[in-house]
């Protein structure tokens, strides 16, 4: 009714009413002819948020959520190029709140729905406005993994070593403490070394180069520049001679002979060489030098140091007295603690065995009196607790509870009452009436078996009337039965 609407609303409004859901990808089948690039983008960022929000609200400790991205405009210049962000705001359920485990993983989430984000930028708050994201939350993650693996080392020394010696010494006669140091760095290292070959024979050429020069000499006349040389040699002739200059010529003739050879190999050399020549050969050899190359990355987690603190109890001598041992077996428990932990002198471990006896006795609470100890105010404290709890359930009992219980009883007696009176009253009343009309029921009887009986004649003769056939057929079928 439209009188009662003012009203319907503010009863709403008392119980959170109505509550604006978030939409979701939903919001894309309604986009419209024509929408501009921005709107269509705006209408995505909307969607995102909503999708986000709604699986972060499948979370247990997660009653409600919402989710701001701020996603910067693409852009060709790599220097302009900015990283999206995004904030989350958590309304978390009475009495729940997120490790940091849980947080991570909002994180996470919303860094892998957007491309681009990445998981330090996506910032946590809750409904009271805490921040639940920390900037050193990698930092203190990693410290946390490694002094967690240091107690991993540590605990698997102090294993082995107490493993080799408690069948020696007895199970509880020692105790073995180890200290690791333990190398947590990141390095790679890469060397390049040269070095001459081993052997030249086996060396591989890595390139050769041949460089061949060759000069003839030139085809044009040389020698003495002049007239006297280039004129051409005289013609033949015989000589003339007497016989006294034959006889000069004759005496003469080695000396001339050998003027004239020199003269003809001058000239015959002079007609035959064209020139001067020359030739040379360069030859370039290349060989591959012998290079090693070697690439080095330090694990992370190495044991730099090892310090190893043993204590081992008294032996009993068969009498039961306690007797300590002596150095040959100190020094055979030093052995095989050595054994055991891979003791390194490069690495600087340390081994010390300690032999002493173990202190049995019980601790007491000293001479105190027991209603002064720590442990009666505990236990008074304990109790108080519970005492308090049972005497406001006490309480509650007699205010609330057993009120309502005797008016509850009170209300099924009298109702119980009613109805056993209200029995009562029925079977006397049915009583009353099944004696009084005894005879009148069967008087009645008598009367509707008459009644019967003439209506059932009566109905006889009006249908022998109306269908004779019927009649006759009838009789004719009582007549065939009795026959």
């Amino acid at each position: 009714p439209a009188d009662k609407v003012h009203e319907l609303r503010l009863r709403l409004a008392q119980q959170g009413l109505p509550k604006g859901g978030s939409v979701g990808f939903e919001l894309m089948d309604k986009e419209k002819f024509g929408i501009s690039q921005f709107s269509e983008q705006i209408n995505y960022q909307r969607a995102l948020e909503g999708e986000l929000a709604r699986t972060m609200e499948t979370l247990g400790p997660v009653k409600s959520a919402r989710v701001h991205l701020a996603m910067p405009k693409p852009t060709l210049f790599v220097r302009e190029q900015k990283a999206p962000s995004a904030s989350v705001t958590l309304n978390l359920q009475p009495g729940r709140a997120l490790d940091e485990g849980q947080i991570q993983a909002i994180q996470h989430l919303v860094s892998s729905s957007v491309a681009g984000l990445p998981p330090g930028n996506v910032t946590v708050v809750d409904q009271a406005g805490r921040l639940l994201t920390r900037s050193d939350s990698e930092g203190r993650d990693l410290n946390d993994a490694q002094l967690k693996y240091a107690s991993e080392v540590e605990a698997r020394y102090q294993q082995r070593i107490e493993a080799i010696l408690n069948p020696i010494v007895g199970q509880g006669n020692v105790h073995a403490q180890v200290t690791a140091q333990i190398n947590f760095d990141r390095s790679e290292q890469t060397d390049e070394k040269y070095q001459p070959n081993a052997n030249p024979n086996s060396t591989a050429i890595r390139s050769r180069q041949t460089n061949t020069n060759q000069q003839n000499g030139s085809p044009y006349p040389g020698g003495v520049p002049g007239a006297l040389s280039n004129q051409p040699a005289p013609a033949n002739t015989a000589p003339v001679n007497n016989p006294q200059q034959q006889q000069n010529n004759a005496n003469g003739q080695n000396a001339n002979g050998q003027n004239n050879a020199a003269n003809n190999g001058t000239t015959t050399s002079t007609a035959q060489s064209s020139g001067p020549s020359s030739s040379s050969r360069n030859d370039t050899v290349n060989y591959e030098l012998d290079r090693t190359i070697r690439h080095t990355k330090v694990n992370v987690g190495d044991v730099q140091r090892l310090s190893v603190a043993v204590v081992v109890n008294y032996r009993d001598d068969g009498k039961g007295k306690a007797v300590a041992l002596n150095d040959q077996q100190i020094k055979q428990i030093e052995d095989l603690t050595r054994e055991a932990m891979g003791y390194s002198q490069t690495r600087g471990d340390s081994v010390n065995v300690v032999n002493s006896q173990f202190n049995t006795t019980e601790p007491t609470g000293g001479d105190l009196p027991f209603w002064q100890t720590q442990a009666f105010f505990d236990m008074l404290m304990s109790g108080g607790r519970w005492l308090l709890v049972a005497l406001v359930a006490f309480i509650l009992y007699r205010k609330l509870v057993r009120p309502q219980l005797m008016r509850k009883k009170e209300q099924e007696k009298a109702a119980a009452e009613a109805l056993a009176a209200r029995a009562a009253a029925m079977e006397e009343e049915e009583a009353f009436s099944v004696q009084l009309s005894k005879d009148e029921l069967e008087q009645e009887r008598k009367s509707n078996n008459r009644m019967s009986a003439e209506v059932m004649s009566q109905r006889i003769r009006d249908m022998s009337e109306n269908d004779p056939r019927v009649v006759a057929l009838v009789i004719r079928e009582w007549m065939g039965n009795e026959l």
